[in-house]
């Protein structure tokens, strides 16, 4: 398990190297969030790309240090540009971050998160739900019945019923797991944070979950996965926290919130409250 001190040594270390870099991170994501995630990464100190077309998702991986994979709102394209980017991302050795969105719904979506177990994301964000379906349709944790509790964006889950499956998620990546909850969890199969933070009203504007996952890919360009999770969730919470105390409503918190993003330093980011427990 890794001593709290040296993980906010790490996470400080790797936001200075975020806004020293301003690396890139192109996305292939969710059509009603595009520009939320693309302002987010700016906001945190990265790049944006976002494409939808298979030979583009390989050029960002080659122009990239890392790739992110939403599934929400799948174009037929995607089913050639989704496994295309994410085997190309392996192949280069460059981290790839998966947000399984509406996991369950369709067949496509079924398809392709299938396929792409083989490609192993270097980090998997989601809510409870989704993490444990991901989970059962790996044959990692629980079953692939678990995909009928996961219909939608919305959990029916907590973030503690999810723990074992988003473990077992982290174990055979060898990467980092996040699940989104009132206070996020994160683990790399060996060590499990829980980031505290955020805001109620985060739940009721569209899109914050996605544009983590473009942040998380950002941060996955200066530091390992586990280091690049945590930070990007404390990111996610102290800038959550520090909006609401501005605003009190849906837009005007938008706002403050990516404000926030762009104002948090890396010390504000590590000193984020959060616990560390044994997997």
């Amino acid at each position: 398990m890794i001593e709290q001190s040296q993980l906010k040594e790490d996470i400080v270390q790797a936001a200075q190297n975020v806004r020293a870099n301003n690396p890139m991170a192109g996305s292939i994501t969710n059509t009603v969030t595009i520009d939320f995630v693309a302002n987010a990464q700016l906001a945190a100190g990265g790049s944006a790309a976002m494409v939808y077309l298979p030979d583009e998702g390989e050029t960002l991986v080659a122009a990239g240090g890392a790739v992110y994979l939403n599934m929400g709102t799948l174009f037929p394209v995607y089913e050639e540009t989704i496994p295309r980017t994410a085997a190309a991302a392996q192949a280069a050795g460059k981290p790839w971050v998966l947000d399984p969105v509406g996991i369950g719904i369709g067949s496509l979506r079924t398809k392709l998160l299938s396929q792409l177990k083989e490609y192993k994301p270097a980090i998997v964000r989601g809510n409870a739900s989704e993490i444990i379906a991901l989970a059962g349709l790996w044959d990692l944790s629980g079953s692939a019945e678990d995909l009928s509790r996961a219909r939608g964006v919305d959990t029916t889950d907590t973030v503690e019923a999810a723990r074992d499956a988003a473990v077992a998620l982290a174990r055979f990546t060898g990467g980092a797991v996040v699940v989104s909850g009132k206070s996020d969890l994160v683990t790399d199969g060996k060590s499990v944070v829980i980031s505290h933070g955020g805001s109620s009203l985060m739940g009721k504007v569209t899109g914050f979950g996605c544009s983590q996952g473009g942040v998380l890919a950002v941060y996955a360009t200066q530091t390992d996965p586990f280091t690049a999770a945590v930070a990007a969730v404390n990111h996610y919470n102290f800038s959550g926290r520090a909006a609401a105390a501005k605003a009190a409503a849906p837009a005007s918190f938008k706002a403050a919130f990516l404000d926030s993003l762009y104002l948090a330093t890396p010390e504000d980011i590590a000193n984020n409250s959060m616990e560390i427990q044994e997997a």
